[in-house]
């Protein structure tokens, strides 16, 4: 490869990332993509003095940062006033008009992101600075940073000097992913997206903030009557220049068609999929903002109408303790019901019992609630304090009476009573029934609890004996619904492995990665169960430590199920009705990952049994935790620090998505990429 065609290629990658990114329309697929970046890493690898600031490779800085320069701007990030209703945005309109001596005027409406402000200087059309909004007129320097969010194209279209303001922001499903993974491990979940957001930006690691799903969509072009005469032929331009632009902005050329697109809104500030919490109104040419002018903090060519609040108030009727699959003992709120974002609320998880220290709740309190990420509604705080006891964590289990224990250094109150409690019994059998275990069709929560109630099931090994003349004498359960699920359960039975029974179970710590590592040891439960019976404890989890992938945590817990007596009896009744499945023999590949360990962590762009299902056919072995014996760890976004920090020590190599599909094709990596 020559430096014109290293050129071409980082150019036609950049390209790429633009439509995926900024256009959301790909023309190639991820797999032509990840080609293409094998082919730029190894030029790199080969001639790092070719290398460009606006490659694609060059998007995380290596080291972090020791702190944030100041960035002094010429053009102040100015606020804008704000409106709250038809009266006030017309109030604004007729101060336009009066300051324009009645001319006709033109507006472009915008969906207001609610995420974080920045602001990118480009020279010679390669980005130079990215900085925060600041106090408006002194902003950060983090550029390094910027320079990992998707969108901020590191290179224009043409070679120009100019600058660039708009919002860093996170989807609220990339959102909802984050808090998901984050309450999985014990921690407390993040306020809303733009925090989020903020926070990541600030971070002075800019590996770590790569590791965040972040995006910016960009919406002023400071100065840009050098340019355009307006501000949607500014826009245009931007986009034309590979900068992403909202999709959603709309022209208004008078009031009536300002009122009519402020309407629109109404009904489809949700079907974003990210927060917006209103519209920046802004008056289209520049030569008439000019005559407008500013006042010493808002322009007065642009006004924010604000979209009602997504936090309400209501009052605490009483504590629900719910207790989960885990035995996780969860401190929920019953509230009088309020409408928060167009959905009516009348209970939120409190999450864990530090939480409801911290609030200090009691009954009859008035809180403040908010839906974060649009999606979750979790209590802020307390407005008005009733003068009743505070709600404090319970001793004893609600469903069985077990008393609670805490493992050391968790947030989590738990009943131990794992198989004996009927609240854990209940919520384990939907769990065993669900997608992804057994996948038995028809059997949800309603019917679960209806056969516990009438005492048709008591454990999971119970289900398989249902007949049809059983299931039809509960209420609204018909003779076809009752053929249809005996089916499912037959079907269930015949396609279940060991790996899926075990993973179905429920077994703290024990996924279908760690399942399928205990599966292929043993082959089948029997013979787990009778190697448990040989060994003591202490040999026994030192044999499940010796696969790769599962360390003394996981090998305890298994432990203890095994010597469960309730565990052995379930498991007993389960191998008599045809569950003792062995787990299907998987030849070993002779593809470019054979004798690599692989553990795949945070939030990936596929489900991660796909991901796996490809390493295993590639000859790779998949773990569940990081260990000496780790080859690369798989990390996609938000990845736990727990697993970084064992990569760390045992000097395993932290590698993405793309770096893997690398490596699924046998191809290697560059240097700079496989350090972690």
């Amino acid at each position: 490869m020559t430096r014109d065609e290293y050129l071409a290629l980082v150019d036609d990658l950049t390209e790429h990332d633009r439509r995926y990114y900024v256009e959301a329309a790909p023309t190639i697929s991820d797999v032509e993509y990840d080609r293409l970046l094998v082919r730029l890493r190894r030029a790199e690898a080969d001639h790092p003095d070719w290398v460009v600031p606006w490659s694609p490779t060059q998007r995380v800085a290596p080291t972090p940062a020791s702190s944030f320069p100041k960035v002094v701007r010429d053009v102040p990030m100015l606020s804008l006033d704000n409106t709250y209703d038809e009266d006030e945005l017309r109030a604004f309109h007729d101060r336009v008009q009066k300051g324009l001596d009645g001319e006709p005027v033109g507006y472009v409406v915008e969906p207001k992101i609610d995420g974080f402000g920045i602001e990118l200087t480009y020279r010679g059309g390669a980005l130079a600075l990215g900085a925060t909004r600041g106090d408006g007129r002194i902003g950060e320097d983090v550029t390094a940073n910027l320079r990992t969010v998707h969108g901020v194209a590191l290179r224009l279209r043409e070679p120009l000097d100019l600058i660039v303001r708009g919002e860093v922001y996170i989807t609220k499903a990339d959102f909802a992913a984050i808090n998901a993974a984050r309450v999985d491990a014990g921690e407390e979940p993040f306020k809303n997206p733009r925090n989020t957001a903020a926070g990541s930006i600030k971070q002075l690691d800019a590996r770590e903030v790569a590791r965040r799903p972040m995006r910016t969509i960009l919406y002023e072009l400071v100065d840009g009557e050098r340019w355009c005469r307006g501000h949607a032929e500014a826009l245009a331009m931007m986009r034309r220049l590979g900068l992403p632009t909202s999709s959603h902005n709309t022209l208004a050329h008078d009031w009536d068609q300002l009122r009519a697109a402020v309407e629109s809104w109404r009904d489809r500030r949700d079907d974003l999929p990210y927060e917006v919490d209103g519209l920046v109104i802004k008056v289209d040419a520049f030569a008439q903002r000019a005559a407008l002018g500013t006042t010493s903090k808002f322009p007065r060519w642009a006004i924010a109408y604000k979209f009602p609040a997504r936090q309400v108030t209501t009052r605490i009727r009483e504590l629900e303790v719910n207790v989960g699959r885990t035995g996780a003992i969860t401190p929920v709120a019953i509230l009088e019901p309020v409408d928060v974002s167009g959905t009516t609320v009348s209970r939120v998880s409190l999450h864990n019992w530090d939480q409801v220290a911290r609030l200090d709740l009691g009954d009859g309190d008035r809180v403040l609630i908010e839906k974060a990420g649009e999606i979750i509604p979790q209590v802020l705080g307390v407005t008005e304090r009733a003068a009743t006891a505070r709600w404090t964590a319970p001793s004893r289990c609600p469903s069985c009476g077990s008393e609670l224990a805490r493992e050391e250094g968790k947030v989590v109150l738990a009943c131990p009573n794992q198989l004996g409690c009927p609240a854990q019994r209940q919520a384990a059998i939907e769990f065993f029934a669900g997608r992804g275990q057994l996948n038995i069709d028809g059997l949800g929560e309603k019917l679960v609890a209806q056969l516990l109630q009438a005492g048709l099931v008591h454990d999971v090994a119970d289900l398989f004996d249902l007949t049809p003349a059983q299931l039809v004498t509960l209420d609204r359960f018909g003779e076809t619904s009752a053929k249809n699920l005996v089916a499912a359960l037959a079907e269930a039975r015949a396609k279940a492995t060991f790996s899926r029974l075990l993973a179905a179970l429920g077994i703290p710590h024990v996924g279908g990665v760690v399942a399928r590592l205990i599966a292929a040891r043993f082959g089948r439960p029997s013979a787990m169960l009778a190697a448990a019976d040989e060994l003591d404890s202490e040999a026994f989890v030192a044999a499940l430590c010796e696969l790769d992938g599962v360390g003394e945590v996981i090998a305890v817990a298994v432990d203890r199920f095994c010597r469960d007596p309730h565990a052995r009896r379930v498991m007993a009744r389960l191998i008599e009705r045809g569950l003792d499945v062995e787990e299907p023999r998987v030849e070993a590949g002779d593809g470019p990952l054979v004798g690599k360990v692989l553990v795949v962590t945070g939030t990936l762009s596929r489900p991660r049994g796909d991901i796996q299902k490809e390493i295993e056919a590639a000859g790779g072995k998949v773990a569940g935790s990081v260990s000496k014996k780790t080859s690369y760890l798989v990390a996609g976004a938000d990845v736990g620090k727990t697993k970084l920090d064992a990569a760390a020590k045992h000097g395993v190599a932290v590698i993405s998505e793309d770096d893997l599909g690398a490596l699924l094709r046998g191809e290697p990596l560059a240097p700079a990429d496989s350090d972690g």
